[in-house]
């Protein structure tokens, strides 16, 4: 928006024209979500506590975590008003893509909206029933999908490129619709699962919106893709402000969600932030890579299936308890050891990630 402002004021002042950098523009993205984040969070945690609007704490988790029962929740609200505001201040709103990313981060923070509604104002502890919960995600997911491949626009938007080789990059087609899909809503819920200690989902989530970042400046410029024999797609460099205003709200967040959390998420939070790193892990073409940065997400997720797979099929549990975060705890780690243990796995599976650029 504030890009539209400062081109009509370059016709009074040139000076004005600094603000069509991209570079600036991430960096007031960034400090734009951050600050916003950090000055709304203490009304709004008060707010929550005022609403008694509290976390409810499972009776067969680790007992340390009883403590935690009435912690204002559903705080992913400050994020992703932080990160809309962000990206709509900065941000080129003709840009196609930019509308495609703040459609899955409202529509799926609408879902998660409800889910936790469901439980902590109407005290329902299903909340919003699994079945619904991902109709509603898949609704999304393929419209999205469908909206993709048809206004597709060059073959390289719609190629699997696969990360370690040069010339490994396959015509999707029709198929592409399927990858969206997984990829949107396989990630949606691989960051809810994730969401189980304090600031053990937000900081893989910053450090992966931060990678992606790069992703998509280098994708989007001409140059750098030639270089680092990548496809050129246009249109995915203003995706680096929607990258680094979730960098800055999530920074913004983990102020008060470090351990101790003063608030937490909810899946408001959770299934909005792991849809948006989908869907742009999509729009750069950047799916298989997404699966090495997000590593945590998927090892989460992996453990709650092969816990409930072990369990129906041979009546005995692989892990004391699932996420495997739990079981980590159960065995007797501290859960701040647990939390920077997991950042730091993330950190270098985002790293690894980033070298798929140049290791082709």
């Amino acid at each position: 928006m504030l890009i539209w402002l400062a081109e009509w004021l370059q016709q009074y002042d040139s000076g004005f024209n600094v603000f069509s950098y991209l570079t600036l523009r991430a960096i007031l993205s960034t400090l734009t979500a951050l600050l916003m984040a950090v000055l709304i969070g203490p009304a709004m945690i008060r707010w929550l506590q005022t609403m008694q609007i509290g976390q409810t704490v499972r009776d067969d988790g680790p007992q340390s975590h009883l403590s935690k029962s009435g912690t204002p929740t559903m705080g992913g609200l400050l994020i992703l008003a932080a990160i809309l505001t962000s990206a709509l201040l900065w941000a080129d709103l003709s840009n196609r893509y930019v509308w495609v990313v703040l459609f899955i981060v409202v529509g799926y923070g609408l879902i998660g909206f409800i889910d936790d509604y469901r439980k902590v104002i109407r005290k329902d502890p299903k909340g919003l029933i699994a079945k619904w919960k991902y109709f509603w995600q898949s609704i999304i997911a393929i419209a999205v999908a469908v909206y993709l491949y048809a206004n597709s626009q060059d073959p390289a938007e719609t190629a699997l490129l696969v990360p370690f080789f040069k010339e490994v990059m396959p015509q999707l087609g029709m198929f592409f619709m399927v990858v969206v899909y997984f990829t949107v809503v396989g990630t949606s819920n691989a960051v809810n699962l994730t969401d189980g200690l304090d600031g053990l989902a937000i900081v893989p989530t910053i450090l992966v919106a931060g990678a992606l970042a790069i992703f998509a400046y280098t994708t989007g410029n001409i140059n750098f893709s030639a270089y680092l024999n990548i496809p050129y797609i246009p249109d995915t460099s203003e995706l680096v402000i929607v990258c680094t205003a979730i960098v800055g709200a999530g920074l913004g967040f983990l102020w008060f969600n470090t351990y101790p959390a003063q608030v937490f998420m909810g899946d408001v939070g959770s299934l909005a932030l792991g849809g948006t790193l989908g869907i742009m892990a999509v729009l750069v073409r950047q799916e298989i890579v997404l699966i090495i940065m997000g590593g945590v997400f998927v090892i989460e997720t992996l453990s709650v299936i092969l816990q409930v797979g072990s369990f129906k099929l041979r009546g005995k549990r692989i892990f004391r308890m699932a996420p495997i975060h739990h079981h980590f705890e159960l065995k007797g780690w501290p859960e701040p050891r647990v939390i920077v243990r997991f950042w730091i796995i993330s950190l270098i599976l985002v790293l690894i990630g980033l070298a798929t650029l140049k290791l082709r």
